[in-house]
């Protein structure tokens, strides 16, 4: 193998088609990304996704967005299999991290790469697991369910703003309305005490978020989620579960799913608290 130089790898915004690329290699590393999760990425911060290239050639990326003022997530950091070692990644690193500015910055680490983000700043706040699986169908409509447009935006993004370090009003919007995903809340006395969506992935359909008051608002969304899935032709489903929220564990357990690998949510610094007890799921592991 020709070694290379870092010094020749030039690090530039991507555009949103260019991003399309980057989905194939997260797809080929089994990373299970969702078949239409760009344009919601773009919403939030079209300036926060970087590609490499030697000689015009894209060979890594990594994302930065921001989220407000105090906030940043860092994802997709990617090196073509045949050129790791050559420090091109660390270059591709730096040059997003710029992006954050003097931000707290979180990440979810595969556990290979946890000692290395230790290295630059990160600290580990808890793990996380997916867990995958089909849950049986109920048989019956889950309770107090409807579709996210029945429901009032305001009360909906206040709900998700509990649950994230940011709010993110640009990028929720987005995610609720993109084709293919299913968006689902549950109400109570008029009264919004969860919400999830469901949308197609590589493998299985990708749960995420998973936000709700309490474990029998999760399980009749998750159960929801599901059903939906099955009708665009997926199986499986796949969420991922903060071990912060012990009584995710237990629900997916309940619904015979099974944890695949854990991460660890990590950060550069302080963060807004979130309420711990209703993230069943996060949205993403990309962006948080």
């Amino acid at each position: 193998m020709t070694t290379l130089s870092p010094g020749s790898l030039v690090v530039a915004r991507a555009t949103r088609a260019e991003w399309e690329l980057v989905r194939a290699w997260c797809a080929e590393e089994g990373w299970n990304p969702g078949r239409a999760d760009g344009d919601a990425f773009f919403a939030q911060d079209p300036d926060g996704f970087f590609l490499g290239r030697l000689d015009g050639v894209p060979v890594s990326a990594v994302s930065v967005v921001t989220y407000g003022d105090a906030y940043a997530f860092l994802g997709f950091y990617l090196v073509r299999p045949e050129l790791r070692g050559q420090g091109l990644g660390l270059a591709t690193w730096r040059a997003g991290l710029a992006h954050a500015g003097g931000r707290t910055v979180g990440l979810d680490g595969v556990p290979a790469q946890q000692d290395n983000y230790r290295r630059s700043g990160f600290v580990t706040a808890y793990r996380t697991a997916r867990y995958v699986g089909e849950v049986p169908p109920s048989g019956r409509p889950a309770p107090g369910v409807v579709p996210v447009e029945s429901v009032d935006p305001a009360q909906l993004a206040a709900y998700d703003a509990a649950c994230h370090h940011a709010e993110r009003p640009r990028f929720l919007a987005a995610w609720l309305t993109t084709p293919g995903h299913r968006a689902l809340a549950r109400v109570e006395d008029g009264r919004v005490t969860g919400y999830g969506v469901v949308r197609p992935s590589q493998d299985e359909a990708r749960v995420g978020p998973l936000f709700a008051d309490g474990p029998a608002d999760a399980a009749a969304l998750l159960d929801a989620l599901a059903e939906a899935a099955r009708g665009f032709g997926a199986r499986a489903i796949a969420v991922d579960m903060p071990e912060t929220n012990p009584a995710a564990a237990l629900l997916a357990e309940e619904r015979g799913l099974t944890p695949t690998f854990e991460t660890a949510r990590m950060y550069t610094g302080p963060v807004r608290p979130v309420a711990t007890e209703r993230v069943f799921g996060v949205t993403t592991l990309e962006l948080g």
